[in-house]
């Protein structure tokens, strides 16, 4: 579990195992609505794994769910990150610092998955 929480309780939940299934369940709780769009990435990730017998496509779908999962469970992290997002989106001012912003909290929630 990370350092960082959000309010007095902390995350959502606890940062489950870097596997397909625990991802899986994470999301299943967080942000249902996206369960659908993992299920299709994991599809699409095992059936290019198999056709270029490499393992980098399964690494990463896990790369990817995982640092969406740190990011979701702490609510105020996933909403800041929507806002810097809609700024740089908009392209109504320098999107410089949003940037920045958005990188940083990228980079801690891979930190926080291990990755």
């Amino acid at each position: 579990m990370s350092a960082q929480t959000d309010g007095p309780y902390g995350p959502l939940i606890p940062m489950p195992e870097l596997t397909p299934d625990a991802l899986r369940a994470a999301v299943a709780r967080i942000a249902p609505s996206r369960v659908p769009a993992l299920t299709q990435h994991l599809f699409e990730a095992t059936t290019n794994a198999q056709q270029t017998q490499s393992l980098a496509p399964l690494r990463a779908f896990v790369h990817s769910w995982a640092v969406f999962v740190a990011i979701e469970r702490h609510p105020e992290r996933a909403t800041r990150l929507r806002e810097l997002e809609r700024i740089v989106d908009a392209g109504e001012q320098d999107p410089a610092a949003a940037i920045a912003e958005i990188r940083a909290i990228r980079e801690t929630a891979e930190a926080e998955a291990e990755l």
